[in-house]
């Protein structure tokens, strides 16, 4: 369903919107695609809804209506998507996000607006992209895929 005021949740890890700081093992598509499975993982678990997100190079901004405790589903996420890229890297003992992220509580339905736009514009305003729907590891790419799915089909019944 749709999100509501005071009802939704913002994760953003490694702070930096510049897709040029920090380590950059999210560009990999296959430890970007780990971090997408594990976001989609959680809504089929029933740990939120999804507003919107998006897996940069070095971050990820995540938009969600949390049903279970946030620290709980932050530690989850990470916990899985970090054992899962360490072991694609061959990485051990090595911590994959950092140990702070940032998260706030969306206070309205203007301010969820403003964020998912935000989050959904991140690769065009990084220059990865010319569109939004343009990048791979977002739920705007997945969203643009599923509305022409439904176009096609629509046309097709008629």
């Amino acid at each position: 369903g749709t999100l509501t005021s005071g009802e939704a949740f913002v994760w953003l890890d490694r702070h930096m919107d510049s897709p040029k700081q920090g380590p950059m093992y999210l560009q990999q598509s296959e430890i970007a695609e780990i971090v997408v499975t594990s976001i989609h993982k959680g809504v089929e678990l029933g740990h939120y809804a999804l507003g919107a997100y998006v897996v940069m190079p070095n971050h990820v901004h995540l938009l969600v209506r949390p049903v279970v405790a946030p620290d709980r589903l932050l530690r989850s996420l990470k916990g899985a998507t970090a054992r899962a890229a360490n072991l694609l890297l061959g990485r051990t003992e090595e911590p994959f996000w950092q140990k702070e992220s940032y998260d706030h509580w969306v206070r309205n339905q203007p301010e969820f607006l403003r964020i998912r736009a935000y989050i959904e514009n991140n690769p065009v305003k990084a220059g990865l992209v010319r569109r939004p729907e343009d990048f791979p590891w977002s739920s705007t790419s997945i969203e643009t895929s599923l509305d022409a799915a439904r176009t096609s089909a629509c046309a097709t019944l008629r």
